[in-house]
């Protein structure tokens, strides 16, 4: 079975790397492509297909919120999982499809296995 295709979005690099780095250690998953903004993921799922989105919810412009309602509505879409220094009750994530939640401070290849696992059809 083919690598899981990852495209992973935060605005900032250092986290951006972290979240790499989470993807590259974690079996059956590889990292296509990053973005540092929501309309920028946009265009990049549109040309890379990711399967998995590891999206950041603070974002400038779009945010990760609205960036998630958007990929979700497309023909194919990826499943998102997003991602946050803040804790999940600060944010309306009701309504936008992502499939789960998980805090930045505990993202690891663990989490990230189970939530694809919880994520899957």
């Amino acid at each position: 079975m083919p690598d899981l295709r990852v495209l992973v979005v935060d605005d900032q690099e250092p986290f951006r790397r972290a979240m790499r780095a989470v993807v590259d250690e974690t079996e059956g998953f590889v990292v296509v492509g990053s973005a540092g903004s929501g309309e920028e993921s946009l265009a990049m799922a549109t040309e890379l297909l990711p399967d998995l989105v590891l999206m950041d919810v603070n974002l400038p412009g779009i945010d990760g919120i609205e960036a998630t309602r958007r990929l979700r509505a497309g023909a194919q879409p990826p499943v998102v999982i997003l991602l946050s220094t803040y804790d999940e009750d600060q944010f309306d994530l009701a309504g936008c499809g992502a499939a789960s939640y998980i805090a930045k401070a505990v993202f690891g290849p663990d989490r990230l296995s189970e939530a694809w696992a919880g994520a899957c059809p």
